[in-house]
Formats: C-alpha cells, structure tokens, sequence
C-alpha cells in the first residue's frame, strides 16, 4: 500500500530540518566554488547526507515505487544542492523498483541538475540501473540522450552503460556508436565520460578498448584517451601513448 502524500511530505519536511542542522557556512561555500553551483548550499558532507536519508527511510514503512519516485519528487523541487542530492541517493537506492517509464523523471532531473554531482550518480546509479534490466526499452531512450542538444544528457546516455559493463554485459555496440558521435565534441565533460566508459570496459575486456581506440588515436581527445588507457597493460597503453604523442606533435 502507498504512503499518503502528507506521511510523505512529513518525512520530506524531518529531512530537510535535519540536513539544515549538518552543515556548515564554510562546506557551503567550498563546495559551491568547486562545483559552479548556481543553487544553495548548506554544506552537509556527503557521508552525513547519506546517514540522514538513510535514517528517513528506516522511519517508513518499505517504500514501493510510487512512494520513492513521490518522496525523491519531494525533494527535488528545492533549490538547494543537498535536498537535491538526498532525491539522488533516494531514487537510486530503489532503482531496482524502477520501470523504463521512470526515466521520463529521471530524464527531467538530469536535464536540471546542470553538475556532475547529480548527473552522475542519477545516470550511473539510476538510468544505468534501469538500461541493465530492461536493456530494449531503456536503450531506445539512451539512443535519444545520446543525440540531446544538452550535453548532461549525452553524458548520461553514455555513464548509463557502466553498469552492463560491470555486470559482465557491456553494450559495445551501442558505446562504439555513442562514442564515435560525441569523440571530437569539445565539451570536456563529454571526453571525459568516452574515456571514463572505456576505462571501465577495459577491466573485463581490453582488447576492445585497445581495437577502438588505435584507429583513432589521430583525433581522439588527450583527456579521453588518458582515461581510456589507464587500465590497460603497459604495453598498449605506452604504445598508444605514444602514438598519440606522435600525432599530436605533428
């Protein structure tokens, strides 16, 4: 049975008044230097953020998926980075309730979360989760992420791959197709989720990493590239070093 909206709200309203109580004046300012942030901070460090919608949700009943998705809702409407970030641990804590319906809101908080602090986590944690269980339906929404005229998206479509690949199931062909539309973008957030992906699939599978990124090493981004190589064995990763060295000298 679902929660009524007032238990719901009351168990919003106890976490914000919380959170208010755990930061401090000098987190808030250095964590809103260090992520750009046009929202509020209070300055809540992340552990204790945790701690706290942690102990909201022991306080409830187990939450069924309307009551997560309403709840994480709750929480989001706000301007301030840490209630934002409690809908982010909230949501992604339940993803395994989630339905591929749900990335419409998963959809609508990434396109208004504008940092990686919650781009992140939402589509590793949250969409990724989503794409891993319900891989046809969920891809067809990350093939329009990854073609987005908002670059959090395209992000997004590709972090949401992580979590097939560390289950053992990577979608090379959809990371190929996602990461040969976005490899010359300038958007140093972008270069960084190709190299990131790439990186994790060389854990399991290096030799795909290695036959991508050789034939474009002429124009691929040295962050990209840095990222991508930094678990593969010596050997490959110097020589594609080097290469790129070459390139990039000429």
């Amino acid at each position: 049975m679902s929660l009524s909206h007032a238990r719901l709200a009351e168990a919003a309203d106890q976490l914000i008044e919380q959170l208010a109580r755990l930061g401090t004046s000098q987190r808030a300012a250095w964590d809103r230097d260090y992520l750009h942030s046009d929202l509020v901070h209070l300055g809540v460090p992340i552990p204790d953020l945790r701690r706290a919608v942690n102990a909201t949700r022991r306080r409830l009943p187990p939450l069924a998926r309307p009551d997560a998705l309403a709840l994480a809702d709750l929480l989001w409407t706000s301007n301030i980075y840490e209630h934002r970030q409690a809908a982010v641990h909230l949501l992604t804590h339940h993803a395994a309730l989630l339905t591929p319906a749900d990335l419409v809101t998963v959809e609508a908080m990434l396109r208004t979360a504008h940092t990686w602090a919650l781009v992140d986590t939402l589509a590793v944690h949250g969409a990724g989760v989503i794409a891993l269980q319900h891989e046809e339906a969920a891809g067809l929404a990350l093939d329009r992420w990854a073609v987005d005229a908002d670059f959090w998206l395209r992000r997004s479509a590709l972090l949401a791959l992580i979590p097939g690949i560390r289950a053992g199931e990577p979608d090379l062909k959809r990371l190929g197709r996602y990461a040969d539309a976005m490899l010359e973008e300038p958007e140093f957030f972008i270069r960084k989720a190709i190299g990131w992906v790439l990186r994790e699939t060389s854990r399991r599978d290096s030799h795909f990493v290695t036959a991508w990124v050789e034939p474009r090493v002429d124009h691929i981004s040295g962050v990209t590239l840095r990222e991508a190589v930094r678990r593969l064995g010596d050997a490959d990763r110097t020589r594609l070093l080097d290469a790129y060295r070459r390139v990039d000298g000429n």
